[in-house]
């Protein structure tokens, strides 16, 4: 028995050790940046950038490697003291709670190894976590709560418009004060179960992404075999989403749901973080067909920053991007979309956001339309459909 407790003593120790050892190693090898800061750019864009009233992004996983967001981390894209030294007003921060051994851009099984499951068991969550997908959700969910509520008066968990009017109100007095949405990647989180909308909703989530890299309950991914359209329970808990007021995410999700969603919803979606075709044909990205039709819906789309979604070199690539939406239905649909901490190598973290107004000063964009891209529109599209 002595000898029993010992190896199962040795076991703890080891498992408690590998908690502060495995995650760290493996963010760093997942969310590498290419240029790491500091970074320099012109003196008329930094001039630029410094009078940007608010500047904003679409998508971040930064919750799901366990870095405390208060602290500036000497790994990662994102945290709260790296969005202060950028100016960075609102962070939507997603959760991202399974993902394909495998994953790739064409086709990915939902019955392959799940890579978050190891990732979750090793950063020493409770055991609740390791095989259910809406605990993880909830976790990460009560893990910003708390990180914002570390930051007493600093920052604002933003779940309605007042939520929003609110940080905008206090950032002109101080714009230390940062704000944090909460979205979830993928809806497989909840599990097939339409009350587990109702849990999500109630832990701050107001953005939703209906498919991943895999076909789920609500219907076919962009990355997964089917390529199918809503299921029932797929138009259902849309539905229920416009009814909660969580906004719909259509990144990574099949045409046909693109083409479904937009045929039963009259309220504008979000494509959080995408590239377009017409930079990169890739099945991820979006055809000049569905940017009109998203814009006709009053949508919004994130431009991501990783070589998957925009090609090589990325930056003059996310400039064209942008470009190409503003030039085809507007520079007001048009936003950033980073990916940032998504398992991508990007060229630069978020205190590197001054590079895009250098870059689309070259491309020939004006003031305001910068202004519109790096935040403004953002701003807008939360004040207008929030609730």
């Amino acid at each position: 028995m002595k000898n029993l407790i010992i190896v199962l003593g040795a076991i703890l120790l080891l498992y408690f050790a590998a908690t502060f050892i495995v995650p760290p190693y493996i963010e760093s090898q997942r969310n590498p940046v290419k240029t790491p800061a500091p970074y320099s750019t012109s003196a008329v864009a930094q001039s630029i950038y410094d009078e940007l009233d608010f500047i904003a992004d679409l998508h971040c996983d930064a919750l799901l490697w366990g870095r405390d967001l208060t602290e500036r981390g000497s790994r990662g894209q994102v945290d709260f003291p790296r969005m202060r030294e950028a100016n960075v007003a609102l962070e939507m921060f997603t959760i991202v709670s399974k993902s394909p051994s495998g994953q790739n851009m064409q086709s990915n099984s939902s019955d392959t190894f799940d890579n978050i499951t190891p990732l979750t068991i090793a950063k020493g969550e409770s055991p609740a976590n390791w095989f259910s997908l809406i605990n993880r959700t909830l976790s990460q969910s009560e893990n910003l709560a708390d990180y914002i509520s570390d930051e007493g008066s600093k920052a604002i968990f933003i779940k309605s418009k007042s939520d929003l009017a609110r940080l905008i109100e206090a950032r002109k007095a101080d714009k230390t004060i940062i704000g944090g949405m909460l979205g979830i990647e993928g809806a497989h989180a909840l599990e097939g179960k339409l009350g587990n909308l109702d849990r999500v909703h109630e832990a701050g989530v107001r953005m939703i992404g209906l498919t991943h890299f895999f076909d789920n309950e609500l219907g076919g991914s962009a990355h997964g075999q089917s390529q199918a359209g809503l299921t029932d329970f797929g138009k259902e808990v849309v539905t229920k989403m416009n009814e909660l007021g969580i906004l719909v995410d259509l990144a990574h999700c099949s045409p046909a749901i693109v083409d479904d969603v937009l045929e039963m919803t009259n309220k504008p979606v979000i494509i959080s973080h995408t590239g377009v075709r017409a930079v990169l044909d890739s099945q991820r990205n979006l055809s000049d067909l569905q940017i009109k039709k998203i814009a006709k819906n009053k949508g919004i789309i994130g431009i991501a920053f990783f070589d998957g979604a925009v090609g090589v070199p990325e930056l003059p690539n996310i400039i064209a991007s942008i470009k190409h939406v503003r030039d085809l239905v507007g520079v007001e649909h048009v936003a950033l979309g980073s990916d940032y901490d998504g398992s991508v190598a990007v060229p630069f973290d978020i205190t590197g956001f001054p590079l895009l107004v250098d870059e689309m000063l070259k491309a020939g964009f004006t003031k305001s339309e910068i202004k519109a891209v790096m935040g403004e529109n953002i701003k807008h599209f939360f004040l207008q459909n929030l609730r």
